[in-house]
């Protein structure tokens, strides 16, 4: 074959080998939109109160109002954040490029949605969600479990019924399960492991955002926000989401071929 001739198949192979990589890029950002999405969420409803100086001397619904506040709020109020970023997981999930019908993600995202408030609004804030991490801590500490042990024990399982109820409420939206693999057990495996990463992301940040008031946040709700607040609570939020936002993340990221 002559130059004259190779020349036009070289230089049509060069734009789609540039398109792909391009297409890859913008397919990875749109990951890490996704992924970041409910912590992005969550500090503008912690800006928010900031800005608007909600607190508990703000005009609410009595029966609103009596579940709202309370012991658990005043003991973990950084919950009440915790709990937009695992609406907008769901909601992320919903809306996000995905095989997934649409009726499946409006149904199967409200039911998400729903299992999340349920867990962790009934009977009162906290729901059972912050109920179980506390029951589990306060019994085990009572029973001659050094405080670290005992607080790390409420923490995971506040962790996971949290993880459960939003976990399923993704899955249920419409999030992929596992890549295909050569072997069923392959696959399962792979379900198993994410689960495990994604109990000990959210095992961490509820360690971390229970520790708010040993941290110095402030007595809100009783008081508005004032600055050392906003900038404790965003950074323990941040700190608190980041492990499981880049699990998310990378879960979302396509594979490179070899």
């Amino acid at each position: 074959m002559s130059a004259a001739q190779a020349l036009p198949t070289g230089t049509g192979a060069g734009p789609a080998q540039a398109r792909a990589p391009r297409s890859e890029r913008g397919t990875e950002r749109g990951a890490w939109a996704i992924a970041a999405a409910p912590l992005l969420a969550a500090l503008t409803a912690l800006f928010a109160v900031f800005l608007t100086g909600f607190d508990q001397r703000s005009a609410m619904p009595p029966d609103v109002a009596a579940r709202f506040y309370g012991f658990f709020l005043d003991r973990y109020p950084l919950f009440a954040f915790a709990l937009v970023y695992g609406l907008v997981r769901i909601l992320a999930v919903m809306v996000a490029p995905g095989p997934a019908p649409v009726v499946r993600r409006l149904v199967g995202g409200l039911v998400g949605l729903a299992l999340v408030l349920g867990l962790s609004l009934h009977p009162t804030f906290g729901g059972l969600v912050l109920r179980a991490g506390f029951g589990t801590g306060s019994g085990a500490f009572l029973n001659g479990t050094p405080m670290v042990l005992a607080y790390t024990m409420g923490a995971g399982a506040a962790a996971g019924l949290f993880g459960l109820a939003m976990g399923l409420g993704a899955r249920l939206a419409g999030r992929p399960g596992p890549a295909p693999a050569a072997s069923r057990w392959r696959r399962a495996g792979r379900a198993a492991l994410g689960a495990v990463a994604g109990f000990l992301a959210l095992w961490f940040a509820a360690a971390l955002i229970g520790l708010a008031r040993d941290a110095g946040f402030g007595p809100w709700p009783r008081r508005p926000l004032d600055a050392r607040d906003l900038v404790i609570a965003a950074l323990l939020l941040t700190a608190a989401a980041l492990p499981h936002l880049l699990l998310v993340a990378a879960r979302l990221r396509p594979r490179r071929a070899a």
